[in-house]
């Protein structure tokens, strides 16, 4: 057995001094990792939650522009809408003269022994049904509708006699818009 002398105590107690530095400076550096670890971990999590709180305000400012977009949108439909309403009621007041005109035409150009039973219109043209004493009339009656300004030329479709004397007849006739009426629609 070989016994082990120290010849430099000194040596010995230098070893476990620094021995005790390094494990001092060993906790140390784990204390300070681990905080510094722990620091970081603070600080990113406080980021995300900044960044979160972000797009959450965003998605919140989003929303509320999709609605004020979609209200826009509503309100661009119900203007449209609204609009289309005015044009049909401009377009029938304006009609609304016309349709006197027309009237007012067919009455004063009515000839004596001539009786309209139906009238009906389809967009500018008139469709009308009559009866008449003879033949003579039916043609007098369609010389006085082509004299008014506001209809154009008559085309007579049918002529019958009713077995009593009297000619039933069909005639259909356009309509003429004023100059003005005709720019507005």
């Amino acid at each position: 057995m070989m016994i082990e002398i120290n010849l430099l105590p000194w040596r010995q107690a230098q070893r476990e001094r620094r021995s005790k530095r390094f494990k001092l400076a060993l906790g140390l550096m784990a204390v300070l990792g681990l905080g510094g670890g722990y620091a970081m971990s603070f600080y990113y999590d406080h980021q995300l939650a900044v960044q979160q709180q972000r797009n959450d305000h965003i998605e919140a400012a989003s929303k509320a522009l999709e609605r004020d977009i979609q209200g826009i949108q509503d309100y661009k439909a119900t203007r449209e809408t609204i609009v289309a309403k005015i044009d049909v009621f401009a377009r029938l007041q304006r009609g609304r003269a016309q349709t006197v005109r027309v009237a007012n035409a067919l009455s004063a150009s009515l000839q004596e022994g001539v009786y309209y039973t139906r009238l009906s219109r389809t967009g500018q043209r008139l469709s009308l049904d009559g009866v008449a004493d003879d033949n003579y009339q039916v043609s007098d009656q369609l010389r006085a509708l082509e004299a008014t300004s506001v209809l154009g030329v008559p085309e007579l479709s049918q002529v019958e006699g009713d077995g009593q004397g009297d000619r039933r007849f069909s005639l259909s006739v356009d309509q003429h818009l004023p100059a003005a009426l005709e720019e507005s629609q």
